[in-house]
């Protein structure tokens, strides 16, 4: 096996196609996706979706060929109204919290709705230019639950879904962390890992950035159920494989999924021992 250790861990696991990715809300305002290693390295496509046209100009800007983005807000095929706020990354279908922002009050000048427009939204389940998808990432402000009830077609093959989901709403009528939860297990999906966990700022003494222990939200990884091998195709456990060791450094769930697919016999015998050699090299690579 030749090139970077992503390549090799791709190489070794035999994959017939490129995968296959969905951003929904891809406005990068906290910096390079989970998947930035694969798009670097050639090995994914990413079909992204971006309603704030600013957002979407900037995206535009900068894509590879290996990135389309497209204009439309994902959500439950309703017509709504989109709340455009001072920051774009508050933008939502949703209204922020009143409530909530009396507390985190460090939020309120980049949270005000400063306009509003009519939109119509896009079951992800009726986007035509999606053709199979395997790594759902979604960060749409409170919206993220009209899009899992109405993608349920467009999930039955995914590996992975990354997704923001909130302790503390932030936004009127949000669903928070339980309601995502029970869904996605429904749809076959159980939590793997924290990607990143955000704190609030509860007003003391007048000073609004004074971040102590409250949870606000998290960004959870879901993966396909991977305790029954009969759940997983064999495309699934290669993307499955392949994500969790590029995007989160998961190598325990990686060789899973190589042990697996070494015992169907459709990678060749002793894969397990070469990806055991390659997460030993990039620990090494990390360490150095």
């Amino acid at each position: 096996m030749t090139g970077s250790i992503i390549k090799q861990a791709h190489e070794l696991l035999c994959f017939q196609e490129q995968t296959r990715i969905v951003d929904v809300g891809a406005n990068p305002i906290e910096g390079a996706p989970p998947y930035e290693s694969l798009l670097v390295e050639g090995l994914c496509l990413v079909t992204g979706f971006e309603p704030n046209l600013e957002a979407l100009a900037a995206l535009d800007a900068k894509k590879s060929s290996h990135e389309t983005y497209l204009p439309y807000a994902i959500g439950d095929g309703s017509r709504k109204k989109l709340n455009l706020c001072r920051h774009s990354g508050w933008t939502s279908t949703l209204v922020p919290s009143e409530l909530s922002l009396d507390v985190f009050s460090a939020f309120k000048e980049n949270a005000a709705i400063i306009a509003a427009i009519e939109i119509e939204t896009k079951r992800l389940d009726d986007v035509v230019e999606l053709g199979r998808v395997d790594f759902l990432k979604i960060d749409n402000q409170g919206g993220e639950l009209d899009v899992f009830n109405n993608a349920q077609r467009t999930l039955a093959n995914a590996a992975v879904i990354h997704t923001e989901a909130p302790f503390v709403p932030l936004y009127e009528n949000q669903p928070t962390l339980g309601e995502i939860d029970l869904c996605l297990r429904a749809l076959g999906f159980i939590p793997h890992c924290f990607a990143g966990v955000k704190t609030g700022m509860i007003l003391i003494d007048n000073n609004p950035w004074l971040a102590l222990r409250q949870l606000l939200d998290a960004d959870i990884v879901y993966v396909r159920d991977f305790r029954d091998p009969t759940n997983l195709t064999d495309d699934q456990l290669r993307h499955l494989g392949l994500i969790a060791h590029a995007c989160y450094g998961s190598y325990d769930l990686a060789c899973r999924c190589v042990v697996l697919l070494e015992q169907r016999e459709v990678i060749p015998a002793g894969s397990v021992s070469a990806y055991v050699d390659l997460v030993n090299a990039a620990l090494k690579q990390k360490r150095a």
